[in-house]
């Protein structure tokens, strides 16, 4: 399981021109799933991104975490997070986990996240052409990769 965590300013996801979420501070989340993916994998992974401390405390020093400033979060599942691009120049996505196994993934993630915050976690919609806007905080942006643990 892989992510990319973004803290913004405020993001939005729309598909064929509704806008079907939509936060302001907290985090953007583009999760990429492996059919080896389980739920020890939600449980780390969730653990460590409510408590990153990636916002800024009074002093302008990331010491706080989404939970600190009781930030806004919104999950967009992205398989080319999975992409090799070993051979040639066309992408490869075969170790992306195809959706009879990565969407009950993405719903258990989303799922384990709402948990952990106590709150609501936005999302986009699984397999659809999202169209994600954000404004990057920062920029900060991190990359976590559950099956090396960093």
């Amino acid at each position: 399981m892989k992510v990319i965590v973004q803290r913004v300013a405020n993001a939005s996801v729309t598909i064929e021109g509704e806008k079907v979420a939509s936060i302001g501070e907290g985090l953007l989340i583009l999760l990429g799933l492996v059919n080896e993916d389980a739920q020890e994998d939600i449980k780390w992974l969730c653990n460590k991104i409510v408590n990153l401390r990636i916002f800024n405390d009074d002093n302008g020093v990331m010491n706080n975490s989404l939970k600190d400033v009781n930030g806004e979060t919104i999950v967009v599942s992205q398989f080319t997070l999975h992409a090799s691009t070993k051979k040639g120049n066309r992408p490869s996505y075969i170790k992306a986990a195809k959706p009879d196994i990565a969407i009950p993934l993405y719903k258990a993630f989303v799922k384990q996240l709402e948990n952990e915050l106590g709150k609501t976690v936005q999302t986009g919609r699984f397999g659809a052409d999202m169209k994600v806007e954000l404004l990057n905080d920062g920029p900060v942006t991190i990359i976590i990769d559950s099956k090396s643990k960093e």
